[in-house]
């Protein structure tokens, strides 16, 4: 595995015959390289106002760098592997999955709209748009970018802050494909709709950037489902976007799914943009990936706008997950609460980084941040960290953090009562668990994420008939 130096001057990776320097600057100029076919590559060379937009991308990740354990915001997450990595572009072959593998990771929703992207390419064949409402359009963004760029200008790359963070500038420099969804006004959209990547392992380390845009106009009411899945144990890298539009009055349950390889590499951001009275639940489940960096920015930018943030990770091995939210008030009488949990075994870690910011026009600003860990063993271990950041002085935000083992009184009751010690330890684990899988706000998805979250369990078999 490579290893890349937090300090910047240098990289060690391995190779053939032996060990390799790789300076910082030869990582940056190896992206540079990429970028400039990147940017050459018909039809990119006609992207009219998207050319500009992606210079200026790569321009601040070329500033930037890659982050190290010295930046707070990174200062427990080591993306040196990552960096230290040298990917290659995927193959576009959705011939390597089939029909079989989508029903089988499409979490028994049988939506009636699936977009299906492989190794981050939209897969026609495995995709099925069936009983879409009348003006409600979902497609793949490169499709749009070739037919109707105009449709994409007001909000791609103009809510994620590719100007600050390095992996949204690379993502917003090197996209190509993804999902473009948009709901019209007063439209109601009961059924979820599903977002399915599939990464399948290569020969070499692979680089994805997934793009999605969602723009929900006023009155507006959607579900949506967005799932990163594996087949195969290879090394890749999934770099992903989403941002997230909802007008005055949107109601939107989002909810995603991280289900990468053991060797993979996941960095993703949601971004979200409020209007007035809009309303967005959003849901994280980390289960799989080597390194996971989970990202969600809520800006409420409307009176009355109400964002909740729920995140459920389960962590084994050496495996890190890394929660960080950024939920900014910039309008009065907005809210937002946040509701975290953590199990972590073996010598995974875990972190958790919220920070609440109310701006001095967000009086009357209702805010809650809490996060929760459970440790199943000593060498698993966690870094919680709720923040406030208040320049108003008519609010009420409070933030909270726990993180502790099985409790031991709770065993003995459960002994006591002839219940085996496995069984109790399990049946204990696994509400801790469920207080989070309860507020899954897509109901369809809430058995089979149970049902996930219970094959990750220790002993989570004895507890399957009952949960």
């Amino acid at each position: 595995m490579d290893r890349f130096d937090t300090g910047r001057p240098v990289a060690v990776g391995a190779a053939r015959g032996g060990l390799v320097t790789t300076t910082t600057e030869q990582v940056l100029d190896r992206y540079a390289r990429q970028f400039a076919r990147f940017e050459t590559a018909p039809p990119r060379g006609r992207d009219g106002w998207l050319t500009p937009l992606r210079k200026a991308a790569f321009a601040h990740f070329a500033e930037l760098g890659f982050p190290t354990t010295r930046e707070e915001a990174w200062r427990f997450t080591n993306v040196a592997p990552l960096a230290g990595t040298e990917f290659v572009g995927p193959e576009r072959d959705e011939a390597s999955v089939s029909s079989r593998d989508v029903r089988r990771f499409c979490l028994g929703t049988d939506a009636e709209v699936l977009l299906v992207f492989v190794n981050g390419s939209f897969a026609p064949t495995l995709s099925r748009m069936t009983n879409l409402p009348a003006g409600v359009r979902v497609a793949s963004l490169a499709a749009v970018l070739a037919d109707s760029p105009a449709a994409l200008r007001e909000h791609l790359g103009r809510h994620a802050a590719y100007q600050t963070d390095a992996f949204t500038a690379l993502n917003t420099a090197f996209f190509e494909d993804g999902a473009f969804v948009w709901i019209p006004r007063g439209m109601v959209v009961n059924a979820p709709l599903h977002l399915l990547y599939v990464s399948v392992s290569e020969t070499q380390p692979t680089l994805m950037h997934p793009r999605n845009l969602i723009v929900a106009d006023e009155n507006s009411q959607f579900q949506i489902v967005e799932q990163y899945v594996a087949l195969g144990d290879g090394i890749y890298f999934n770099n992903a976007v989403t941002e997230l539009v909802a007008g005055e009055n949107v109601v939107a349950q989002h909810c995603k799914v991280v289900r990468e390889s053991d060797a993979a590499y996941h960095v993703g951001t949601v971004q979200l943009h409020q209007g007035r009275a809009s309303r967005v639940v959003s849901h994280g489940v980390l289960l799989g990936g080597a390194l996971v960096r989970h990202n969600i920015n809520p800006v409420l930018d409307g009176e009355g706008a109400n964002s909740e943030l729920h995140g459920l990770y389960l962590l084994t091995g050496t495996q890190h997950a890394d929660n960080h939210l950024r939920v900014e008030h910039r309008r009065p009488r907005t809210s937002s609460h946040e509701y975290f949990r953590g199990i972590l075994d073996g010598r995974s870690h875990g972190v958790f980084s919220g920070r609440i910011v109310v701006y001095p026009e967000a009086q009357k600003t209702d805010a809650k941040q809490t996060n929760m860990n459970l440790l199943l063993s000593e060498g698993a271990q966690v870094h919680s960290h709720p923040q406030l950041e208040i320049r108003a002085d008519d609010v009420k935000c409070t933030h909270g953090s726990t993180t502790g083992q099985v409790d031991d009184d709770a065993m003995f009751y459960l002994r006591s009562r002839g219940v085996p010690a496995d069984a109790a330890r399990s049946l204990l684990i696994y509400a801790f668990a469920r207080e989070s899988l309860d507020r899954v706000p897509i109901e369809p998805l809430r058995r089979p994420l149970t049902e996930l979250v219970l094959a990750r369990l220790p002993h989570g078999e004895l507890l399957r008939e009952t949960a």
